[in-house]
C-alpha cells in the first residue's frame, strides 16, 4: 500500500515534469530501493516512459536510497530539496545520480492541480494564501523561539546569552589557573608537614 501510494504521487509529480522523465528514460529497466529505516522498502524500476513502476525486488537493486524516518518530516517543511542532503545514495552512478537530481528538483504544482477542481483564479488564490499561512506560520515560529531564548537569557538566567560566553569562557579559564595555582600550593604545604 504505502509503495503504491509513493509510486502514485512521485508519477503524478513527473507527468508535470517532462524534464525529469527525460533524465530518467535512459535509465529505463533500472531498479532501485528506497530504504526508510526501520519503517519500510519501497522497490521500484524506471519505465520506457521515464515513469517509475512496481518491481518484486526479488534480485538486489543497482541503487539504494536510505533515508532514516526521523528525516520524512523534513519532506514536509522543507522540500525534497532539503530532505535529500539526508539520504545515502549506493550503487550505479549514473542512474543514483540521475535519481538523486530528479529527486532533488521534483516539485508539485499545486496550482495546476487545484486549478481542475476549482478554477485558475480560486487555484492561484488557495496556493498563494497556503504560501502566506506558510511564511507567517514561519515567523511566527522564529519569534517564539527568539522570546524563548530572549526569557532564558534575560529573565530567568538558565543559558548565557551569546555576547558574555566570550567574558564567560575567560573566567572559566582564569577560575581553572586559579585552581591549579592552590591545588600546587596545598601540596606543597602537605609536603612540608
Amino acid at each position: 500500500m504505502l509503495s503504491s501510494a509513493f509510486l502514485s504521487a512521485t508519477n503524478h509529480l513527473l507527468s508535470q515534469s517532462g524534464w525529469a522523465r527525460t533524465r530518467l528514460q535512459p535509465h529505463a529497466g533500472r531498479t532501485a530501493r528506497l530504504a526508510i529505516a526501520p519503517l519500510a522498502e519501497l522497490d521500484f524500476s524506471v519505465s520506457a516512459e521515464g515513469y517509475l513502476a512496481a518491481w518484486s525486488g526479488e534480485d538486489a537493486p543497482e541503487v539504494l536510497l536510505r533515508l532514516a524516518a526521523v528525516d520524512l518530516p523534513r519532506l514536509l517543511v522543507d522540500g525534497l530539496e532539503t530532505a535529500m542532503r539526508h539520504v545515502r545514495i549506493e550503487g550505479n552512478a549514473e542512474f543514483a545520480d540521475a535519481l538523486g537530481f530528479v529527486f532533488r528538483h521534483l516539485r508539485w504544482d499545486a496550482e495546476e492541480d487545484l486549478s481542475r477542481v476549482f478554477g485558475d483564479i480560486a487555484a492561484h488564490r488557495l496556493v498563494e494564501g497556503g504560501k502566506h499561512l506558510v511564511g507567517e506560520g514561519r515567523r511566527s515560529l522564529e519569534r517564539v523561539s527568539g522570546n524563548l531564548a530572549e526569557y532564558l537569557t534575560e529573565e530567568s538566567p538558565l543559558l548565557v546569552p551569546r555576547n558574555a560566553l566570550a567574558e564567560l569562557s575567560q573566567d572559566v579559564i582564569a577560575l581553572r589557573d586559579a585552581l591549579g595555582r592552590l591545588d600546587k600550593r596545598v601540596s606543597r604545604l602537605e609536603g612540608r608537614r
